[in-house]
C-alpha cells in the first residue's frame, strides 16, 4: 500500500471505500445506506478539488488500485480561517495497524505546510481509543469535548475537538 494524492479516476473506487466504512464502522459519520454519491458528480469534485488549493484527499491504494483509506484535509473558505484545516480519515478494518493513518497524516501535513497552513483540526468520538491513539501520536491535542455531539444507534455521544498547530 502507498499513500497518494486522489485522482479523478479513482472516483468509483472512493465511493466503495466510504460505502464500505459506512457498513464497517460507527465511528465514520454517516450511517450505512445514507451516503448517495453519483459517480459523475464524483468525478466533477474530486477534479475540482485538484484544481483549487482549498483542499486534498490523500489515498491508501495498492498496485491495483484498490483502495483501503483515505485523509480528506479541507481549509477554511474564508481569509480569517485559511490558516487552519479540518481533516476526516478512514481506514478500513482490515488494513489498520499497519501505519496507513500515519503515512496519511504525514502526507497531509506536508500538503499543509506547502499551503501555509498553520492550525489542524478534527474531531473523534471520545469512545474510539485506537483512533484517539493514533491523533495523539501525530502530535494532536485534545482542546475540549463536544457534549452529545451525535446520536448513533439511538445513544447520545461526546466528541472530542483536537488540533495540532504546525509550527
Amino acid at each position: 500500500m502507498h499513500v497518494r494524492p486522489i485522482t479523478p479516476e479513482d472516483s468509483q473506487a472512493f465511493i466503495q471505500l466510504r460505502l464500505q466504512l459506512d457498513e464497517e464502522t460507527r465511528f465514520m459519520l454517516l450511517e450505512p445506506g445514507e451516503r448517495r454519491l453519483d459517480p459523475q458528480q464524483e468525478h466533477q469534485r474530486i477534479t475540482s478539488l485538484l484544481d483549487k488549493d482549498e483542499g486534498m484527499i490523500f489515498v491508501a491504494a495498492d498496485e491495483a488500485g484498490r483502495l483501503a483509506g483515505f485523509l480528506s484535509i479541507q481549509r477554511g473558505a474564508f481569509r480569517r480561517v485559511r490558516h487552519k484545516a479540518h481533516i476526516v480519515i478512514g481506514i478500513l478494518e482490515a488494513f489498520t495497524g499497519q501505519g496507513l493513518g500515519t503515512r496519511c497524516f504525514q502526507a497531509a501535513e506536508e500538503w499543509a505546510r506547502q499551503q501555509g497552513i498553520h492550525r489542524l483540526e478534527l474531531t473523534v468520538m471520545t469512545h474510539n481509543q485506537r483512533a484517539l491513539a493514533l491523533y495523539r501520536k501525530m502530535g494532536f491535542e485534545i482542546e475540549g469535548t463536544l457534549r452529545h455531539s451525535m446520536r448513533v444507534d439511538g445513544v447520545y455521544v461526546d466528541e472530542y475537538s483536537l488540533a495540532r498547530l504546525l509550527t
